[in-house]
């Protein structure tokens, strides 16, 4: 069959022949109808996310949708290595397949799937957030920050913060429900400022998927901005900005801010399949969308090298 293959670390996958997968006990088989191009399927290939494997060669791909021999359309994750989800066909262990709801067409949950479950985990599962709360996302530009934006509205959160470099996406992020929008910039005394402004009217929760200079702030931010004794829950979701940050103590010390990931680890891998299927299941009622743009596996050159201004979903069989 064909497929997106990873020859050795550091290098892209090429459009090559791989075996074909045979089912062992408790998995399924099944012929992959769309599968997402993704950061943590980037960092894998890449060997750069803390998930990475290091047996070569295998398939890119952590998900997607299939069609399963008895003909059900599933949504699979974590197909078993070196199995993985840009190839025709893979397998994934039953626990990993959800059924896809009525009315969700494949590539918009080849899409959202990964992003979406991010942030739904995020705020169900970390934050523990409840209809009425105020949510502020940094890095909302991104699919996931997007979704997360979505998601949120859809969940009932009274006010919505977005931030961003991408002014035009940022901007178009109010019509999606984002009740505020920040640009990232890099005056960090006047993004502090911009933050605590946000802070005065209530923030109950922050989802960031950056890290770095911005998340700095926001934290000293929220702890300068905090009533005695009411917790800011900070879900550290994602490090485009950078892995590490300069934080004082006394941040921690004089908040009762709530510092905790979300992620692979931090949640146990059945809960984010769960929230996986959660999300997927609100997707239709709540218009979940992202900006996709489709193109054959043939085309993983073109894909792969991509900007991220649009999501990619690869169609195996196109």
């Amino acid at each position: 069959m064909k497929a997106a293959v990873v020859q050795a670390s550091g290098q892209a996958p090429v459009f090559a022949d791989f075996a074909v997968p045979v089912a062992e006990a408790g998995e399924q088989h099944m012929r992959v109808l769309a599968s997402a191009l993704s950061p943590l399927t980037r960092g894998r290939a890449a060997g750069t996310h803390y998930s990475s494997s290091s047996l070569f060669p295998f398939v890119a791909g952590v998900d997607g949708v299939g069609q399963l021999d008895d003909g059900r359309r599933v949504y699979f994750l974590l197909p078993r290595a070196p199995f993985g989800g840009m190839a025709e066909e893979t397998v994934a262990p039953e626990d990993h397949c959800l059924p896809l709801p009525e009315g969700l067409d494949d590539m918009t949950a080849a899409a959202i799937a990964n992003p979406g479950m991010s942030s739904w985990a995020a705020l169900t599962e970390r934050a523990r957030f409840k209809a009425g709360e105020s949510v502020l996302i940094n890095g909302a530009t991104g699919a996931s920050g997007q979704l997360a934006v979505q998601i949120a509205k859809h969940k009932g959160a009274r006010r919505i913060v977005a931030t961003g470099r991408d002014r035009e996406t940022l901007a178009a992020l109010q019509a999606l429900g984002a009740d505020a929008i920040i640009p990232l910039s890099e005056d960090a005394d006047a993004l502090e400022a911009a933050f605590r402004e946000e802070f005065a009217k209530g923030i109950d929760v922050v989802l960031d998927y950056l890290w770095g200079m911005s998340a700095e702030r926001l934290l000293i931010a929220g702890a300068k901005s905090s009533a005695d004794g009411v917790p800011l829950r900070f879900i550290q979701i994602g490090n485009a900005s950078g892995a590490n940050i300069s934080l004082p103590g006394a941040v921690l010390r004089s908040s009762a801010i709530e510092l905790m990931g979300s992620g692979i680890g931090s949640v146990p891998l059945g809960r984010l399949i769960a929230a996986i299927g959660a999300m997927l299941e609100a997707a239709v009622a709540g218009g979940f969308s992202l900006a996709t743009e489709t193109m054959p596996l043939a085309d993983l050159d073109r894909g792969w090298n991509a900007g991220d201004r649009r999501r990619i979903v690869f169609i195996p069989n196109g």
